[in-house]
């Protein structure tokens, strides 16, 4: 009986231990933070790796080579910096930012309005360019058919956005202002792009893109109406980690001889 009985005080006192050296593995691993990867890692490393958005304005293919503002822009900084650019794609906003603050990528080149709210995760450049939110709707086929031009009027519709879409804050603002719901669809991996064309094809009835990338694609969908703003005109730059200074410093001045 007393060596039953040891033999259970033993396993107790061993399943403590495991326990202890377990929660040390892993408040150890919570509290690890990922290193700074600011201008001298990156020069060290030779690769400055961005991130931004395939679509018809910003970076797309056109024949047999790449194109667009974003692009032109990222081959710009390549020359400039003398370090070799890797452009990723990706849709989704929230993922941009997670992949910079996990060191996956250094810049967010997207046209990101700056905002407070912003700031708060976000060290943005000098603006890259001036846009709004538009809404698109389907022009009208008969008389009984009918646009919305005041925002009022968009109350109890269901917008939708890309996911995690800079202009969801808007929406969530006017709704307020209008003393009414709008009802705000997110839609996980799709561009401003498809959205809109969703709506010229009847799938959906309202969506809200950057008035550039609607312009962009108007002659292509001539049956779209985008003459309705969402916001007013915003600043939009690209985006880097706050706690990379030298490299935001040094794009800011790359930027700025571009435009």
């Amino acid at each position: 009986m007393a060596h039953t009985k040891r033999n259970i005080v033993l396993l107790i006192w061993g399943v403590l231990l495991l326990s202890g050296i377990a929660y040390l593995v892993f408040k150890n691993a919570s509290n690890k933070t990922i290193s700074p990867r600011d201008w001298p890692e990156i020069e060290a490393d030779g690769v400055l790796n961005i991130v931004t958005e395939y679509n018809s304005v910003d970076y797309y293919v056109s024949g047999d080579s790449i194109a667009g503002r974003q692009y032109d822009l990222c081959q710009y900084i390549e020359k400039r910096s003398g370090l070799k650019v890797k452009i990723f794609l990706e849709n989704n906003l929230e993922n941009c930012i997670q992949n910079l603050k996990n060191n996956t990528c250094d810049i967010i080149a997207l046209n990101i309005p700056i905002t407070n709210e912003g700031k708060k995760e976000l060290a943005f450049t000098v603006p890259i360019t001036q846009n709004k939110q538009v809404l698109i709707q389907r022009k009208p086929k008969t008389e009984n058919d009918t646009l919305i031009r005041n925002q009022l009027d968009l109350a109890y519709k269901t917008i939708y956005i890309s996911k995690n879409s800079p202009c969801i804050l808007r929406l969530h603002n006017l709704s307020e202002e209008i003393a009414e719901p709008i009802y705000i669809k997110e839609v996980e991996d799709y561009s401003q792009e498809q959205l809109l064309s969703m709506v010229a094809y009847q799938e959906i009835d309202y969506a809200v893109v950057d008035k550039g990338i609607a312009v962009k694609n108007e002659k292509l969908f001539p049956e779209i109406d985008m003459k309705t703003d969402i916001s007013f005109t915003q600043l939009q730059a690209w985006a880097v980690r706050q706690n990379a200074p030298v490299l935001l410093d040094s794009l800011n001045r790359w930027i700025s001889e571009r435009r």
